[in-house]
């Protein structure tokens, strides 16, 4: 969709106009003595102008919710136990010692199945070829 069918105030860079330009030195000069006139009124009936309202919301203080209070909130103010121990030591990896099995073999792609005899380990190399 293009931006030129949408109303300015849907902008996305804000509704600020360019500046203004004039055709003579006699629009520019009525211009600047409209503006005095107009600034003189507002500060005859106390008008706040722009830039005291954005001043004024950027001073304001900020809002802190309160601090809410649940069931277990003091459990966690109190410090864990520390023994001064910190050492760990890693588990040895099972490696198999016993007899039974003579090894592994690949019967399916990566289908490791294990081998109790010599049989065995014919029945699966021939049953890969077949």
């Amino acid at each position: 969709m293009s931006m030129h069918l949408h109303h300015a105030s849907l902008s996305i860079n804000g509704k600020r106009k360019g500046k203004v330009k004039f055709r003579n030195a006699e629009q520019a000069r009525q211009h600047r003595e409209q503006e005095t006139e107009w600034q003189q009124l507002k500060k005859k009936w106390g008008a706040v102008d722009e830039q005291k309202r954005s001043t004024r919301g950027l001073t304001a203080n900020t809002y802190t919710p309160p601090k809410m209070e649940f069931r277990g909130s003091e459990m966690l103010s109190k410090p864990s136990f520390h023994t001064g121990v910190g050492l760990a030591t890693k588990k040895e990896s099972p490696v198999y010692t016993g007899t039974k099995v003579k090894g592994i073999g690949t019967m399916h792609k990566s289908n490791a199945v294990p081998i109790f005899s010599d049989e065995e380990a014919v029945e699966i190399s021939q049953m890969r070829r077949n």
